[in-house]
């Protein structure tokens, strides 16, 4: 593995940051160095518009005084004394927070597994280069695509070292390759957008430049003459690019952060039936090359695969340390760094299958509407109330009819997961992943 990749260097200077900080007066502390270097090509019409490489070590640092605690941050070239006594000093007129604390020794991971999320390739800027335009010319080939939004390349290497004081110390380093391409097709008014991608942590994984091209320029021709569909209630299908993000929505309902501030729709629901009884979300930190996978979590914690709801019931709230302790529960190891803040997040999340065919879940729908894209920020997490523009297809007798834009798909998220069907389709290489999902009774606004 390249030096430029490895985490093993940064090792001492945060076990040195933390020894610092309990010389300084502080009866505990953790310190974390991420470390992050990436490159990006962007094209437009045959054309380079933008290549960019970036490159960074960021030191944090968070020490305890009692019950107080403070934070700072650095780059590399930090001064380890320095920095330990000035964040002891902040700790010490910092008001108490009962909750802030490192996570319980007997949590911490003793083992690091190899999750197999770093790939040693090195594509420098005329791979990427290369790689973006072939995307954008097949897109460009495929008649009716009539302009470009362009298309980009991009390779990344990431790492975290994290020290605490009651003797943890562990590091992981990851890598992504990333490839997108938007086109649009017709003229004037009636030219219609769309897109395809493709995210890996290794570049072997990565989807062919001309498939993603192909797909991106059939997409965006299959939406020419979208019209608007009939004001009502209507049987909504969702693709699972857009189901995705139903799938992390669920998941913002379960973090613990929300709930202990009161703030999720499903705060007081623990143990309850919250969704149809086929539906059951997981989440799976573990998962070997999973797109958001990691050995431990930002306090040192393994976090073990986690049924969140089962067949509809609630079972678990995402957890860090300190939100476990102002909920009076213990964490699942769902603590993500963020500098010197931790808070409880999801990790490879995903709406788990169902027994049902996406092409049979439509061929039951006598007219409903089958939503590829979904615009804007219409929802509420406090009530659920959920409002977005929508675009896709109508469907007719069980049939995909005609293109649909320009319309509102709404209802509240409570009513949404208790009227929803997964089909079996679930791809999980994505960090929130879902099937094609079916929600009856919701509104559509359109003519």
């Amino acid at each position: 593995m390249p030096d430029g990749h490895s985490t093993e260097s940064l090792t001492g200077k945060v076990e040195e940051l933390v020894n610092a900080a309990i010389v300084a007066g502080a009866d505990a502390a953790d310190a974390v160095v991420m470390r992050s270097a990436s490159t990006s090509v962007s094209v437009r019409l045959g054309k380079v518009e933008n290549t960019s490489a970036a490159q960074s070590d960021d030191v944090s640092l968070r020490v305890f005084v009692g019950r107080r605690v403070a934070s700072v941050s650095a780059t590399a070239g930090f001064d380890a004394r320095t920095l330990a006594e000035r964040a002891v000093a902040m700790a010490r007129v910092s008001p108490e927070d009962p909750f802030s604390r490192l996570a319980d020794p007997d949590r911490l991971a003793r083992e690091i597994p190899d999750l197999d999320l770093f790939d040693p390739t090195e594509l420098g800027a005329a791979a990427l280069t290369e790689a973006a335009l072939a995307m954008e010319e097949t897109a460009m080939a495929v008649g009716g695509v009539t302009n470009s939004g362009g298309a980009g390349a991009s390779a990344g290497f990431g790492g975290l070292v994290l020290a605490t004081s009651h003797g943890f110390t562990g590091s992981y380093h990851t890598s992504r390759f990333s490839r997108s391409v938007s086109v649009l097709a017709g003229e004037g008014t009636a030219m219609e957008r769309d897109y395809a991608w493709s995210s890996k942590p290794h570049f072997g994984d990565l989807r062919d430049a001309a498939e993603i091209g192909t797909e991106a320029g059939e997409r965006a021709v299959r939406r020419l003459g979208a019209r608007k569909a009939k004001t009502g209630p209507v049987t909504v299908v969702f693709d699972p690019r857009v189901s995705r993000g139903l799938a992390g929505t669920m998941g913002a309902a379960i973090n613990g952060a929300s709930v202990a501030r009161k703030t999720s729709f499903w705060r007081d629901r623990m143990g309850e039936q919250v969704a149809a009884a086929g539906i059951t979300l997981t989440d799976d930190p573990l998962r070997l090359r999973g797109a958001s996978s990691r050995p431990f979590d930002g306090e040192g914690v393994r976090g073990e695969p986690l049924t969140m709801i089962e067949n509809g019931v609630l079972k678990h709230w995402f957890l860090s340390t300190s939100t476990a302790a102002e909920l009076g529960l213990e964490t699942n190891g769902r603590g993500a760094r963020a500098a010197s803040s931790v808070s409880p997040s999801s990790t490879n999340l995903a709406i788990e299958p169902g027994a049902v065919s996406p092409q049979d879940m439509i061929s039951g729908v006598k007219s409903g509407f089958y939503v590829t894209e979904m615009i804007g920020q219409g929802v509420n997490m406090v009530t659920g109330d959920f409002s977005r523009g929508a675009s896709g297809f109508w469907i007719e007798n069980g049939e995909i009819a005609w293109p649909v834009s320009e319309v509102t798909i709404a209802a509240n998220l409570k009513d949404m997961f208790m009227n929803m069907t997964a089909a079996d389709d679930l791809d999980r290489d994505y960090g929130s992943a879902a099937p094609t999902l079916l929600v009856e009774g919701m509104t559509l606004a359109g003519d």
